[in-house]
């Protein structure tokens, strides 16, 4: 799985004396997650229970000049919304760091996508059960591109109660995409996303190492 070593956590042996591989051995892996998905599905509320850190947000509050841009249709007590990114980190296992970077919902801040999807090596699509076609863009986006995703399934108390085969039905997803049911208001609820999101990348990435040795066969 491609990634890269954060320099967050300094070698063992705490001095120039090891060796480079001992060194690198004892770096932690670094993985870039997106956190996408519609207008007011979770994002800015998944990063930030989810998050060991103090996460960073762009929130701003939502003005009359939104008013006939900005859908708000089922989300009408929202009154903030990101304009940039929000961006948390979370420790999964020893030596293995998840940098999560939620993306903006509306269509007018779609362009921060392209940058923030440089270098990631998957996605969560967040949906709502109250609003499930506002997923499609999303999952349009990341097909296109090729990068791996899951679906985690933000349970509303107001929402409709679907069943995951119902969800991939209707989003037009592969069978083996995962999809997994979340409150992203849970710590532990989003982590169980995202260990299912790890999971996956490891099984796309092994299959695809796979057939790239196969290939150089045949």
């Amino acid at each position: 799985m491609d990634s890269r070593r954060s320099d967050a956590t300094p070698p063992y042996g705490g001095g120039a004396g090891g060796s480079s591989s001992q060194n690198d051995a004892a770096m932690p892996l670094a993985v870039k997650i997106l956190v996408a998905g519609g207008f007011g599905v979770g994002k800015t509320t998944f990063v930030g229970a989810v998050s060991e850190i103090k996460p960073l947000q762009t929130e701003e509050v939502l003005t009359e000049q939104s008013v006939g841009v900005d859908d708000t249709s089922g989300v009408d007590r929202k009154t903030t919304t990101t304009v940039a990114m929000d961006f948390g980190r979370i420790t999964i296992r020893d030596g293995l760091i998840l940098y999560l970077f939620g993306t903006p919902g509306q269509d007018r801040f779609w362009f921060m996508w392209d940058e923030l999807s440089h270098g990631a090596l998957g996605a969560i699509i967040l949906a709502d059960t109250r609003r499930l076609a506002d997923c499609f863009p999303a999952v349009d986006y990341f097909e296109n591109r090729g990068l791996p995703f899951i679906m985690g399934v933000n349970c509303f108390d107001d929402g409709y109660d679907y069943a995951g085969d119902e969800i991939r039905e209707a989003l037009d997803l592969s069978d083996d995409t995962p999809v997994v049911m979340c409150d992203a208001r849970s710590r532990d609820s989003a982590k169980s996303v995202l260990t299912t999101l790890v999971k996956y990348l490891l099984t796309v990435n092994g299959e695809g190492r796979r057939s790239q040795r196969a290939s150089q066969y045949t």
